[in-house]
């Protein structure tokens, strides 16, 4: 079977776990900015938003050990990769949940717009080209359930956060 086939299922899986995040990054930043979320979090909540993204970097990678189970060798693991250096652009996204790189939330935007760049580019080609739109319509909904998969790791990260405020507060 032609390897374009199986380099255009990755960048499927890459564009699931990942293309959603600059439109969430975008939502949260406006709603950080209302008073009343000012008021409701003494933190502003967009810092948070590079934990989720490293959340969903480990849920990727969690996939990605899933699919080459039992065999973690390297020859099964260069065998069974045909983009490499995306892969391994999207593993980076686990860094997000260190310190040291959540400080600057601006990072993990950049970071996704590799993946979002995919989405724009099948819109441009379907747009300016003939194109069919079956292209078109697989990039939607995988967009579809990025946005999902992001939304739903900020709001685990959004809990996470107030329990352990209010652990944080009962210990006092």
């Amino acid at each position: 079977m032609n390897s374009s086939f199986f380099i255009y299922l990755e960048q499927l899986e890459l564009m699931i776990f990942f293309s959603g995040y600059p439109l969430i990054y975008l939502l949260f930043n406006v709603i950080a900015e209302t008073a009343f979320a000012k008021r409701i979090f003494k933190k502003d909540i967009s810092t948070l938003l590079p934990y989720a993204y490293g959340f969903v970097g480990i849920l990727y990678l969690g996939l990605q050990l899933k699919n080459l189970y039992p065999n973690y060798s390297i020859e099964h693991i260069k065998s069974a990769t045909e983009i490499p250096l995306l892969k391994l652009w999207g593993l980076i996204s686990i860094l997000f949940l260190l310190p040291v790189f959540s400080k600057k939330p601006f990072y993990s935007l950049l970071h996704s717009l590799v993946f979002f760049f995919f989405l724009v580019r099948d819109l441009w080609l379907h747009a300016y080209q003939t194109s069919d739109g079956t292209v078109l319509k697989n990039d939607m909904n995988i967009y579809s359930y990025s946005l999902l998969i992001n939304l739903a790791a900020f709001i685990l990260i959004l809990i996470v956060y107030f329990l352990f405020k209010l652990f944080k507060r009962e210990k006092s």
